[in-house]
């Protein structure tokens, strides 16, 4: 028995590594691949039915960009549905729970938490045919749960969407959707959404369970305990995905406290730890936040990520004009549209914040951009 904990140990390490040396990159190629596909997504979808794809390049970049800014499951969700607003009149959430559906948040039924615990009937229906097939599922409002429709109604053309949300490899989620009173769906929009946010909590997934194996090691120096017994995450409704956290948590070497980033499986308020700065003084004096409280520090990072992911969208739509802009040194007036856009994107979102002195959207554009080299913006660029 202790020699099957000493390998898992010895394993678990091996993997904490592997993954540490690739996260860094993760979420750009993931940025990529999605959006690399959207163009024939989209466009196929619009053929199918008859009428023009709809101009997705202006909204679905900035919502999933909102979505990968997510740090914690609630989050994530939240932004989902956010985004799904902007192409469905109604949407709603349901967590699966052991093959029951909870109502959990909505948008566009009036208040977000309306469907909050509301159970779906599993045992037929497209509810039922989304989860057991993992596919989407349209509909029409007259095959849904009778109790749905009686209680929350349904849409003018009786059109409905049922959207499985995928996390390692089970379904965690449903999304419903329909056009309400006007009939505004958009299922190839829906769909590219929710497929990146299935994608993104696995990432998340990874990152989570990589940080406290890492946050260990860098104090591997004190000698460590015995080995405790695994730890089940305790589940709870208002953590959505707590069935799919991961059941084993790094025993702690000390009884200083861990980054509170580290320890979060589902959203926990970040707290920053006195004493766990003090024995991590090497990593602290490599962050550049560490003088921060918590939750400006959390703030500042996710304002980074969100420049990150916003100029990476404009190098992946816009390849040849980077490289022409490099050469002739005019990369701002090429990209200027595309680079004001994006900026009031990221101050609509960061402008007011505490984020906003460390003008990282800038920042980003020329260092990814302009490699770093901001005359190669050209004379019209502001500095």
């Amino acid at each position: 028995m202790a020699e099957s904990k000493e390998i898992q140990q010895v394993v678990e390490r091996a993997v904490a590594q592997v993954l540490s040396t690739q996260l860094a990159n993760l979420q750009d190629q993931l940025v990529q691949r999605v959006m690399a596909e959207l163009p024939a997504s989209i466009a196929e979808a619009g053929h199918a039915d008859g009428h023009a794809a709809p101009a997705t390049h202006g909204n679905l970049v900035p919502a999933v960009a909102s979505i990968h800014a997510g740090t914690t499951q609630k989050e994530i969700l939240r932004a989902l549905l956010d985004a799904c607003s902007a192409h469905a009149a109604r949407v709603a959430l349901f967590v699966m729970k052991a093959g029951a559906a909870h109502g959990w948040q909505c948008r566009g039924f009036g208040e977000d938490e309306t469907v909050k615990d509301f159970a779906l009937d599993m045992h037929s229906g497209p509810a039922a045919h989304a989860y057991q097939n993992r596919v989407v599922t349209p509909a029409n409002i007259a095959e849904m749960d009778r109790r749905f429709t009686q209680q929350f109604g349904g849409p003018a053309n009786e059109q409905v969407l049922l959207l499985p949300l995928v996390l390692k490899d089970k379904v965690a989620a449903l999304l419903y959707a329909d056009g309400g009173s006007e009939g505004s769906l958009d299922p190839a929009s829906l769909e590219l959404l929710v497929m990146a946010t299935s994608a993104w909590l696995e990432v998340t997934s990874l990152r989570k369970q990589a940080q406290p194996r890492e946050a260990a090691e860098a104090r591997s120096e004190v000698p460590p305990r015995p080995a405790e017994p695994p730890v089940q995450a305790v589940s709870s409704f208002s953590d959505p995905f707590a069935p799919h956290a991961p059941k084993h948590i790094a025993p702690k070497p000390a009884p200083e406290p861990e980054p509170a980033e580290a320890a979060e499986v589902v959203e926990v308020p970040a707290h920053a730890a006195a004493a766990g700065a003090a024995a991590s003084a090497p990593a602290a004096a490599a962050d550049p936040f560490a003088g921060l409280s918590a939750e400006d520090a959390d703030t500042h990072r996710k304002a980074q990520r969100f420049s990150r992911l916003l100029v990476d969208e404009i190098k992946l739509y816009n390849q040849a004009k980077v490289a022409e802009g490099r050469r002739h040194k005019d990369l701002y007036d090429r990209l200027k549209d595309d680079i004001e856009k994006s900026r009031a994107t990221y101050q609509k979102r960061y402008g007011s914040t505490v984020a906003a002195s460390g003008d990282y959207f800038q920042r980003e554009v020329v260092r990814s951009l302009a490699e770093d080299d901001a005359s190669v913006m050209g004379p019209n660029f502001r500095r």
